[in-house]
């Protein structure tokens, strides 16, 4: 970072210097680029060695030896020089491995060969990052839903008082759609494929020509393609391609990053709600200030923050769409900026909104007490229901009954919106037809939740055989909480 007084300070990205974590800035930084692209390379010539293509054992070595060993100032005045960044890298890595080995650096291969297959690289390797913080989200909603499953809380539709729910059946409508988020990105890291080795058009002319003269040609292109995925962990390559892989591939995957960050988001907002009404809180550190004027305020800035970013991962998902529409024919180049902006900003992104997830999750604070006094002024209201059916079976008038309970409730509520207690529970026992039926049990907020906690129960068996497929992402994450 620039110093403070620093005439001409560099820029950088809150992303970078602010929110994401340490692995998702070294999945996507420079040095892991230009080491996917020197793999590749080694890659494609050991395959091509193999294969009878005239490259021998020391050229490789020489290779291998100096695969760590990279000098960006020299790469910078390279591609100063030859305007291409790519060939900056082959002309480094060949002055390093020496004349002989520079001969068979990207032999055959196009620039996308190493840019296309080493982004495909980082970008399952990115998914696999966000698989690891998903399953820790879930881990710890799952032991909160298991504890408050049934702990009786207050329901909204339209955000207007509603039948009750439990605080852990609550827990479950988050886990559950981060529960779909991670099945769509387990499915996602087994569909993507790698580029392999295509050539400059897709067509595999150059390679097809590595082995002219042999009769097994074809069978040969086809083996290099195979060695080369198997040697980067790929099972299978696309099976046709223009210049580059096509970009549908990126629509998939800014695609389900964003419906990851719409799952936090409403997680998140959720949260903002619930401790508007104080019954749930995100942590709140013990000398942490909620505002600079309101030394009382207890702002949820974590989850304010996940909807701050999941905003900004949903609108980069349209990109990623226009620029696979706007390939012409086997690929230019008006993609090439764009997607080094909002591939790696998109998970940088959402890696920054699980981990806030994550921490939140950890942490939830439930306000018993708080739960009981909101839930004090609906009750009566929802004991009417159970008051009207008892009454009617005793042989009352539905009708009449029903507009008796509308009567008092309207009184009832004008005392709440007078600021004092809801007493519809009292009118109707004073009424000579609603009295009889009013239960001692009409206010006990357990028989209001209807199945809650069993759903609780059942769904978390599901969760359970999620969890246990991805068991071996235990303990990979641990939030990192930052200002």
């Amino acid at each position: 970072m620039s110093a403070p007084n620093d005439p001409d300070p560099d820029y950088r990205s809150p992303l970078s210097s602010r929110y994401a974590t340490r692995e998702m800035l070294a999945n996507f930084s420079d040095r892991r680029r230009a080491l996917l692209w020197r793999d590749l390379w080694i890659a494609l010539a050991r395959a091509e060695a193999a294969l009878g293509v005239g490259i021998d054992d020391e050229q490789l070595a020489a290779l291998e030896r100096t695969r760590a060993e990279i000098d960006f100032g020299r790469v910078a005045e390279l591609e100063a020089s030859l305007r291409h960044d790519v060939m900056a890298h082959v002309h480094h890595y060949g002055e390093l491995a020496g004349p002989e080995a520079a001969k068979i650096i990207h032999l055959g291969a196009t620039s996308c060969f190493v840019t296309d297959n080493a982004e495909l690289v980082m970008l399952r390797a990115g998914l696999e990052l966000i698989m690891d913080r998903l399953y820790t989200t879930l881990k710890q909603l799952r032991a909160f839903a298991a504890q408050w499953r049934a702990e009786p809380i207050q329901a909204y539709t339209h955000f207007q008082p509603a039948q009750l729910t439990t605080v852990g059946k609550r827990a479950c409508l988050w886990a559950q759609d981060f529960a779909y988020d991670l099945d769509s990105l387990e499915q996602l890291v087994g569909r993507l494929p790698l580029r392999g080795v295509k050539g400059t058009t897709g067509t595999q002319a150059s390679f097809l020509q590595l082995f002219a003269g042999a009769d097994d040609a074809h069978a040969k292109v086809r083996e290099l393609d195979r060695r080369v995925c198997e040697a980067m962990g790929f099972e299978r390559s696309i099976p046709v391609s223009g210049q580059t892989y096509t970009r549908k591939l990126d629509t998939w995957v800014v695609s389900t990053l964003a419906d990851v960050a719409g799952s936090a988001a409403k997680f998140a907002t959720d949260m903002r709600l619930l401790a508007h009404e104080r019954e749930l809180e995100e942590p709140f550190g013990t000398k942490q200030i909620g505002s600079s004027a309101m030394a009382y305020k207890r702002n949820p800035m974590r989850s304010e923050r996940i909807c701050s970013l999941a905003r900004f991962v949903h609108s980069l998902a349209t990109s990623p769409r226009e620029t696979h529409a706007n390939q012409w024919l086997e690929r230019t180049l008006d993609d090439s900026a764009n997607r080094r902006l909002v591939l790696t900003e998109a998970f940088l992104a959402t890696d920054a909104i699980l981990n806030l997830v994550v921490d939140v999750s950890a942490g939830l604070v439930v306000n018993p007490a708080m739960l009981r006094k909101n839930m004090a002024d609906e009750l009566p209201f929802m004991a009417t229901e159970n008051v009207l059916m008892r009454a009617v079976e005793a042989g009352g008038d539905r009708q009449a009954l029903h507009e008796r309970i509308r009567e008092l409730s309207l009184e009832a509520a004008a005392e709440l919106k007078a600021g004092r207690a809801n007493d519809l529970v009292a009118r109707m026992r004073a009424d000579p037809e609603l009295g009889p039926h009013v239960s001692e049990h009409s206010l006990a907020p357990d028989h209001y939740v209807g199945r809650a906690p069993e759903q609780v129960d059942d769904y978390l068996a599901q969760l359970d055989e999620l969890l246990a497929r991805h068991a071996e992402r235990d303990g990979r994450f641990e939030a990192r909480v930052r200002v």
